[in-house]
């Protein structure tokens, strides 16, 4: 076989996230080499070491990942997409647990793939979103930086747990904690109907500045009057 062919570097690169995939505890350079029909010269020419074909596999990881995320067309809704994003999260974690551990666990600091930036990228666009039209408690990127964080916290607590003493209602109940925490519409809310907060979007809407029709002067009032209502 001639180990310089093109093809090599994806066949070893595909070895070694079926192996993740299949739950990463039969994965080596060895197995990952047996997988792919190659010699161990020919993984080290291509990755360099150990780490970096972990390193290429998670960002295959995430690019897998993506690939849903990007066919997604965003709804009107914006607190609805976010929910769906935190599910979609969730589940892929849960099916994937290697891989996720590798994605999320793996990453060195200051070498965060360029598939996992796109990933944050694609959150803050729906936070930002949310926030245009008045319907977050705090900054976008702060909102995006708390609901990553319990993403991925959920999804390692659930993980490294032994799947019968899963709590199965973790991930909705933290999902909606925190949905109440950064979202005008709090934890039920993907309608305008019963559990609404219109003076917090009100409060909302100040603070992104998306209020027309007021002077500065007013509405620097209306935030005064605002901060008094409970």
């Amino acid at each position: 076989m001639n180990d310089t062919v093109p093809g090599t570097r994806e066949r070893i690169l595909h070895a070694s996230a079926e192996l993740l995939a299949d739950g990463g505890a039969a994965f080596s350079t060895r197995a990952v080499c047996e997988a792919a029909g190659v010699g161990a010269p020919t993984l080290y020419h291509h990755f360099g070491d150990k780490q970096g074909l972990l390193d290429t596999t998670a960002e295959y990881g995430f690019e897998r990942y993506l690939a849903v995320k990007r066919a997604n067309t965003p709804s009107a809704d914006p607190i609805a997409d976010l929910r769906e994003g935190w599910d979609a999260h969730i589940a892929f974690g849960l099916a994937y647990p290697a891989f996720y551990q590798l994605m999320y666990g793996g990453v060195r600091p200051g070498n965060r793939p360029a598939a996992a930036a796109e990933g944050h990228r694609i959150l803050l666009s729906i936070l930002d979103r949310a926030e245009a039209a008045g319907l977050l408690r705090l900054p976008a990127a702060q909102a995006a930086d708390m609901v990553h964080a319990a993403g991925v916290g959920v999804v390692f607590a659930l993980v490294n747990t032994v799947e019968d003493e899963r709590d199965p209602a973790l991930a909705d109940r933290t999902r909606d904690a925190v949905l109440a925490a950064v979202t005008t519409r709090g934890a039920a809310g993907v309608g305008s109907g019963a559990g609404s907060d219109p003076v917090g979007e009100l409060r909302a809407r100040v603070r992104a500045g998306t209020l027309r029709g007021l002077t500065d002067g007013e509405t620097a009032l209306l935030a005064e009057w605002l901060g008094k209502m409970r």
